[in-house]
């Protein structure tokens, strides 16, 4: 079998493992990186296609709530990379940025390819061997790294940054999730992330408004709200106001085989508001045209009531201000993970020491094949640089 030393091995060529490369290679150190796949950053480059949304403004605090039950964990990788870090190294890399409306920031290229291509050069510049086609497929009887079956690597620290379980035909299967269970690693279950949701729409509704969008909604489970946009879809409801809300109303579904969303149309006119405008004289219109001009409700928004209400709205005023401020739809179920944005699941870090395998001490995690989720606006990319960083650094002691 053909033999490689290096001081540090990365099992996989996304953000998180090329970042972990980078830090690695920045403190002087020689550093590899095997990816499976024929390109790097696939992903990485999906993500791009929608504009890529590198991180967000908003204050930190906010930020790292926006992890849920895993932010205290990632708190401390956060703060050590922080999105103001990441826009740094972005614009080091020639890739200016630019904070949209929203919040979100975004390179001004407005893809990934760019970023890639420097990001790539940059890394070869410091010595980084980067290597694809290169399959992990697990370790030697002596603790070596096998590569496509007949290659042994050994390094004094392995970083694995394999991905989680969404868009496995890109590269994130999580077909290495044996391996590491056979290692003492505790992984929980991949379950979709940033999805959308099923809905028994009428035929009626289904065959006119699939694939139009709500636009500006207020979106609400329970205490938890999400602003922004959501779209139709023949199955149900998906768009970035829905993925905000996924974890919550992924969990009920399980728990209790149905979610309950409600639906402002109208987030930013009060009840009030609405019931004045809802007051003028209706005459001989339909009530989709009093709507249409009284409150500017769209056809897909007047027939989301009906779904929502049933067929015969009321009529009163206050009533009808009452069911736009909030329409009641019921999911039935979360779309698969084949379909998902991103996934929930992976290592849990209380079984790892900070990253680390504790039965093999000198294997690293990073990315998404850790146990966090977070909704899209910037937060999943931001937490796989940052994991990156601090799995590079952590192998930087051994």
């Amino acid at each position: 079998m053909i033999e490689q030393n290096v001081d540090v091995a990365v099992i996989g060529g996304g953000p998180a493992g090329l970042m972990a490369a980078e830090t690695v290679a920045g403190a002087g150190r020689s550093v590899a990186v095997f990816e499976k796949m024929p390109t790097f950053g696939r992903k990485f480059l999906m993500a791009g296609r929608g504009g890529l949304n590198l991180t967000h403004s908003e204050d930190f605090e906010r930020f790292a709530q926006r992890y849920g039950a895993r932010a205290d964990v990632l708190r401390p990788m956060l703060e050590a990379f922080a999105p103001a870090d990441l826009v740094a190294w972005a614009e080091g890399l020639g890739q200016p940025t630019f904070v949209g409306a929203s919040g979100r920031v975004f390179p001004k290229a407005m893809k990934a390819s760019p970023l890639l291509r420097a990001w790539l050069a940059r890394l070869e510049g410091q010595g980084v061997a980067l290597r694809t086609r290169a399959e992990w497929t697990g370790w030697t009887p002596d603790g070596g790294l096998l590569i496509n079956g007949d290659e042994v690597v050994r390094a004094k620290a392995v970083i694995l940054a394999l991905g989680g379980a969404s868009w496995a035909k890109l590269g994130s299967d999580a077909a290495w999730v044996p391996a590491l269970e056979g290692q003492g690693a505790d992984v929980a279950p991949f379950r979709a992330a940033n999805c959308g949701f099923d809905v028994a729409w009428s035929d009626l509704f289904r065959d006119r408004f699939a694939g139009e969008p709500l636009k500006n909604v207020a979106l609400k489970h329970g205490e938890a709200v999400a602003r922004g946009d959501a779209m139709v879809a023949g199955y149900g409801l998906e768009g970035g106001a829905v993925y905000a809300l996924a974890a919550s109303l992924r969990d009920a579904i399980e728990a209790d085989g149905r979610a309950v969303l409600e639906i402002d149309l109208r987030p930013d006119i009060p009840a009030e508001t609405l019931e004045r405008r809802l007051l003028s004289p209706r005459g001989g219109q339909s009530l989709a045209n009093f709507l249409r001009k009284a409150v500017k409700l769209s056809p897909v928004e007047v027939n989301l009531l009906r779904e929502a209400h049933g067929l015969d709205l009321p009529t009163e005023s206050a009533a009808l201000a009452a069911a736009i401020k909030a329409a009641p739809i019921a999911l039935t179920a979360v779309q698969p993970l084949e379909r998902a944005i991103s996934a929930a699941g992976g290592v849990r870090f209380e079984g790892l020491d900070g990253l680390a395998l504790r039965d093999r001490p000198n294997v690293i995690l990073a990315g998404e094949m850790l146990d966090w989720e977070a909704p899209t606006g910037g937060y999943l990319l931001q937490a796989c640089f940052a994991t990156g960083v601090a799995a590079g650094r952590a192998a930087l002691g051994r």
